[in-house]
């Protein structure tokens, strides 16, 4: 393989960008063992009156991640964000206004490998989602399992992130007052194995958890889908069927975590690494569909707005495919 070496002069703008995306990949891949590893050093060390403290402290502090997280403005609002938003670059467009007074459940898609769309606009200001979208505060749930990393978790907290178990899902969509957004993936862990460029394959079809969620709580359901997601990485070929697609759907069922052997460009050259390509981002928030609220849903009432919501999902993407360079003939394959 002849390797693509990046030109010695680049502006340093490009070299900020590609700083910026580094450090949120390691965040993504590699912090969370390194804080977990840092608190077990803390044990063995002079300071572990601090580990334990802290030990104590996690207790105390146990429902945060499912009751609407600890955000922080100024993490959300740091420059290194601005720089990971240009790398791509990401943009947020808005096609209806969203009334405050409501409660949204945004499902996001497609999951992509790292949902580089969903953090970049939800959880930083980076693409202006507070001017885009005054007086709605959007949370980004992710697995539960990452809240229980020791320091990591405070990390995560103040970008927005939290847990998505039905309790801080609930917390959310249930807000006496509105002005919340869960930010759901829809299609989870499984849709990161068939995130590969060009692929419109979305796992929808038996995702229904969050039509329960809304139905429950009233809130509003709102397609979204991020044009580029899957363009960032290649992958490993794993077609349903296959050696690797069995193992990583395994381990996916046994984890709850989806392992995609992806692959992109590097720091200094262009022809391997783990950093994402440059490719643009275009996350699309579509219009609400209202939802009256309804204690106990029946299979029915599931089923039915289940199917307005992917007919919404889909006129999204039909409507705004051209506009983001999908070809014409180019449909989603909803799985």
């Amino acid at each position: 393989m002849k390797i693509q070496f990046a030109p010695l002069r680049i502006p340093l703008e490009r070299r900020l960008q590609t700083l910026g995306v580094l450090q949120w990949v390691f965040s993504f891949l590699a912090l969370a063992q390194c804080c977990l590893v840092a608190f077990i050093l803390l044990l063995l060390t002079d300071y572990w009156l601090v580990a334990v403290l802290y030990v104590g402290w996690l207790y105390l502090d146990r429902d945060t991640p499912s009751s609407r997280g600890r955000r922080s403005a100024w993490v959300r609002s740091w420059a290194v964000w601005r720089y990971f938003r240009d790398y791509f670059p990401i943009t947020l467009v808005k096609t209806a206004e969203l009334d405050p007074k409501h409660n949204y459940l945004f499902g996001f898609h497609p999951h992509g490998v790292l949902v580089a769309g969903a953090f970049g606009n939800f959880c930083t200001e980076a693409t202006g989602f507070s001017q885009l979208f005054p007086g709605l505060t959007p949370y980004l749930l992710m697995l539960p399992f990452w809240f229980r990393m020791p320091f990591f978790r405070e990390y995560i907290m103040s970008g927005g992130l939290v847990s998505s178990d039905k309790e801080s899902a609930t917390s959310i969509l249930g807000h006496p007052g509105g002005g919340q957004v869960a930010v759901v993936a829809v299609g989870g862990a499984p849709e990161s194995l068939d995130a590969r460029p060009g692929s419109l394959t979305l796992s929808v079809q038996q995702r229904k958890g969050f039509i329960k969620l809304v139905l429950k709580t009233g809130a509003q359901l709102v397609p979204v889908f991020s044009f580029g997601e899957n363009e960032l990485f290649n992958q490993v070929e794993n077609p349903p069927g296959s050696l690797l697609r069995a193992v990583q759907d395994k381990l996916q069922k046994l984890m709850g975590l989806a392992i995609p052997l992806f692959h992109a460009r590097g720091v200094f050259q262009y022809s391997f690494g783990l950093l994402p390509y440059r490719k643009p981002i275009y996350t699309v928030v579509g219009k609400p569909i209202p939802v009256k609220q309804n204690l106990s849903p029946s299979h029915e009432d599931i089923e039915s707005l289940h199917k307005v919501y992917l007919d919404e999902l889909v006129c999204l993407f039909e409507g705004n495919k051209a506009k983001f360079g999908i070809l014409e003939s180019s449909h989603l394959l909803l799985k």
